[in-house]
């Protein structure tokens, strides 16, 4: 498999560019396929240690520490909530679900996204379903906060920055999804039916054959994070440029944004 991009390296530390379908580590019964540290211990070594892990299905910034020293300084800053984490989702709005508690859902008077809200719900291991969160109302979970705003809108699609203040699993698609605008292709957590597709933009699409999703993949990534390093203290900002597959769709949904908003 192809070597991950590097957005930043030294002495201490190194940030790779995860493409999207790449685990970080082993995950669940998984045992078999490439993983993003089996990739770079190749070149690095076995000692080589992820300050954090990212969604097997987001694209974006995984730091990793060279030295013991450098990963307890830069996990700290992660258990201690002070690392500067943003990251881009295309979601899509969804009608409230069967049973939905009222209010559970985040629009704004015209039925859209605010241009800035707050999901502070806490999340906790779903016993229903493996490998999943849900949100806890009242007791159980764990304190969960993440602040989104809202970049563009085409109508039921909408671009998003999106701000975790906490580390839980699946968290932004958790709240995405509580808030009624879950991430664009979610398998756990979003809407199957919602597919981003030209010709639902652009009106009179004469495309021939069998027409393929503008994103066919979990449409989140991880496209900044910020910390002090471990040598230094000085703060230290990674940034990671916009795959190709969500820049395509950006581009189609703000050229004929009108039809979508239809």
């Amino acid at each position: 498999m192809t070597f991950p991009d590097i957005l930043l390296e030294d002495d201490l530390l190194v940030a790779f560019d995860k493409p999207s379908g790449l685990p970080v580590v082993r995950e669940g019964a998984d045992k078999a396929g490439p993983t993003l540290m089996g990739i770079v211990r190749e070149r690095y070594g076995p000692t080589l240690a992820n300050v954090h892990r990212l969604d097997a299905g987001a694209s974006g910034i995984v730091l990793c520490a060279k030295t013991k020293a450098a990963l307890d300084f830069l996990s700290g800053q992660f258990q201690s909530k002070t690392v500067r984490k943003a990251h881009q989702a295309l979601v899509v709005l969804v009608p409230p679900a069967e049973g939905a508690r009222p209010g559970s859902q985040v629009r704004d008077g015209s039925g859209g996204l605010p241009g800035e809200f707050t999901v502070d719900l806490a999340l906790g291991e779903d016993e229903h379903r493996r490998g999943q969160v849900r949100v806890f109302h009242g007791r159980g979970g764990k304190p969960s906060v993440t602040q989104f705003r809202v970049l563009e809108s085409f109508g039921r699609f909408v671009w998003l920055e999106c701000r975790p203040q906490t580390g839980r699993m699946h968290q932004v698609r958790a709240h995405l999804a509580a808030a009624g605008a879950p991430v664009l292709n979610d398998p756990l957590y979003g809407d199957p039916s919602a597919v981003l597709l030209l010709s639902g933009l652009k009106r009179g699409y004469k495309g021939g054959g069998e027409e393929r999703p503008l994103v066919a993949r979990l449409a989140l990534h991880a496209g900044g994070l910020g910390f002090a390093h471990p040598a230094g203290r000085e703060p230290v900002e990674v940034l990671s440029p916009l795959p190709k597959d969500l820049g395509i769709a950006l581009k189609y949904l703000r050229r004929f944004g009108a039809a979508a908003r239809d």
